[in-house]
């Protein structure tokens, strides 16, 4: 009987239930994701930048029949309640959940119009003559860099109260900057020890760092680099194992001010990408996480959003583990959700995500808010199509393609190197173009045009870019052996800020297209000039307001120098801690001596 039933696929053994026989009307169950779900071998590990060559479309398909339950088209009857091994809806007169071929013409869904909250680009002015230190200036303002020098300085004290011997002098504007360049210059020129960038002797002898700054002030400001207050750092750790202890304390002066000048400075263009970094560290703390598809399996982890078309790092956050997720679904689907800031972003984007973040309640939810979704997609996600009818064969050919569309949910396999599932909101199953392949033939190998599915040409695409703010970064990472967590993080910062810079430069050159200036400088030369620019910041006198009145002042060091008045009565060798801010002499201030006082009366 199921020989006659002509133009069908069966299925040759029976399941094991009557329920595994029905396909349920409405496949759209939560995608129940847990916190990791390692990404499977068919999410996609085929898609490698393609060359693509538009054909034209596929020819109207024959209309499709659809197998009801009961007496086949050969007029012959089934046996009530036998299995017939597939696939039914009920006899309602609803269709067979069925997979189709690229022969098959699928309707293209209407994309959300694109209202980008702000003008997409660099929001900053665009006329202004913009330098890298300037741009840098934008992540690292002026009131993050008081507050992490004001830090710093808190920090040496209490640890040269704890009893640790260092020679400590207070941290200025101009120490930091100078301190800034010579971490980028880290990056630029690699040692095998620190201490090289200091040494002498030849192959080693560098005029800088050692004509800017000791080695002993740049450890001791390394050592005792600190981003939060001191004393309140000792409060959060009263709170530790309660609700309301903070885990990234340490960091969130510059992490929050970070990701709000991210934001803040652009406004990304049409499509969106979401991954993972991972800042390598080897310290033992709760913290670090491992992913075992990352080349760097060991460290911090940061969810990360990014522009794809130029890879300008929008907005992250530090993962600090699992935790209960306020909206009910697992990580991949909050860290999506807590990285769109909807309000801010507009609406009409296309995000672009792995197999990791994509499930079918994700991509319903931001098709709600007019948001686009399109990424690889595990088979065993939960709503992903499970019928076997007309589904790829075992041994597919290259270019085979079968989708399903549930509502504005499009899914879709192709056959690659290997099987590729895709999801997404804003494709059109195939509209006839190709991608070149080596294909083995006959024994000869040679270059063929096979179709592709039009969600993988866009995916392929964008996600292809995800990767090049980290590779900057990579290309010029700091290299320190770090020993706390948050400092490690503050390079990592350092890090972002400079990238972001860098891609503003080149969108803004793009924007003026400046006839002096034949392009924009690249990578490398723009961190050149970054810490040669950082230099000149440093050595700029501060800008200080005009001093009314007259007042002690101790200087900024334990430095002591000669009393003006003493030296002016033929003693030169008295010295004091002591000056006066507005007329800016040294003058001696002490129980047995008080020569600030007799000298201002003589003036």
């Amino acid at each position: 009987m199921a020989e006659e039933d002509v133009g069908s696929i069966f299925c040759i053994n029976d399941s094991s239930s009557d329920d595994d026989d029905l396909i349920h009307p409405d496949n759209t169950l939560d995608s129940g994701d847990s916190d990791y779900h390692p990404p499977s071998s068919e999410s996609g590990e085929d898609l490698q930048p393609l060359q693509f060559t538009p054909q034209p479309g596929p020819s109207a398909p024959p209309p499709t029949t659809w197998q009801k339950r009961g007496r086949s088209s050969q007029g012959t009857s089934s046996t009530p309640g036998k299995k017939s091994g597939k696939r039914f809806r009920s006899s309602e007169g609803k269709k067979e959940e069925r997979w189709h071929d690229r022969d098959e013409e699928d309707i293209k869904p209407d994309a959300p119009r694109f209202m980008p909250a702000r003008t997409p680009g660099p929001t900053v002015d665009t006329t202004k003559a913009w330098s890298p230190i300037s741009l840098f200036q934008l992540f690292f303002s002026a009131s993050v860099v008081r507050t992490i020098i004001e830090n710093t300085n808190a920090n040496a004290v209490k640890r040269k109260r704890a009893g640790m011997k260092f020679k400590w002098e207070v941290l200025t504007a101009k120490d930091f900057y100078t301190f800034l360049a010579i971490v980028i210059f880290t990056g630029l020129v690699t040692v095998q020890n620190r201490s090289d960038y200091w040494r002498k002797k030849w192959l080693y002898n560098f005029p800088f760092p050692s004509e800017k700054m000791t080695q002993d002030r740049f450890e001791a400001i390394m050592w005792s680099l600190h981003l939060s207050n001191p004393e309140e750092d000792e409060e959060n750790e009263k709170k530790r194992s309660t609700a309301e202890y903070d885990r990234l304390f340490k960091i969130k002066p510059l992490y929050t001010e970070m990701v709000d000048a991210c934001k803040a400075h652009f406004q990304p263009y049409n499509n969106l990408s979401i991954d993972e970094q991972i800042v390598a560290t080897k310290a033992q703390i709760s913290l670090k996480q491992y992913i075992k598809e990352k080349p760097t399996k060991w460290g911090y982890k940061i969810f990360v959003l990014r522009d794809t078309s130029i890879g300008y790092t929008w907005n992250f956050f530090v993962y600090t583990g699992k935790r209960e997720s306020p909206r009910g679904h697992g990580l991949s689907y909050s860290a999506v959700m807590d990285l769109m800031p909807f309000p801010l972003l507009g609406t009409g984007y296309t995000l672009y995500t792995d197999n990791f973040y994509t499930s079918p309640t994700l991509c319903t939810d931001l098709s709600t808010k007019k948001i686009g979704c399109c990424g690889t997609i595990g088979k065993h996600r939960n709503g992903f199509p499970q019928t076997q009818t007309n589904d790829l064969p075992k041994k597919a050919e290259r270019g085979d393609i079968r989708w399903i569309r549930s509502g504005k949910l499009l899914y879709v396999k192709w056959m690659g190197t290997r099987e590729v599932t895709m999801c997404s909101t804003v494709h059109q199953a195939y509209s006839g173009q190709t991608v070149r392949r080596k294909v083995k033939e006959a024994g000869v190998w040679h270059n063929k045009s096979i179709p592709v599915p039009d969600c993988i040409v866009d995916y392929s695409r964008n996600m292809g870019r995800i990767d090049l703010s980290d590779a900057l970064i990579g290309f010029y990472r700091i290299h320190h052996k770090k020993t706390k967590w948050y400092k490690t993080l503050f390079y990592h910062f350092l890090d972002i800020a400079v990238v972001n810079s860098y891609l503003l430069h080149k969108e803004l050159f793009e924007i003026k297209q400046d006839p002096t200036q034949a392009k924009p400088l690249i990578h490398k030369a723009f961190r050149e000039q970054l810490a040669k620019e950082m230099l000149v910041f440093a050595e700029r006198p501060a800008a200080t307001p005009p001093l009314t009145t007259c007042m002690p002042i101790f200087f900024d060091s334990e430095a002591r120098k000669h009393c003006k008045r003493c030296k002016d009565a033929g003693t030169p060798r008295v010295k004091t801690a002591v000056y006066c801010r507005k007329c800016n002499v040294p003058l001696c201030l002490s129980s047995k001596r008080n020569c600030f006082q007799e000298w201002h009366d003589g003036q």
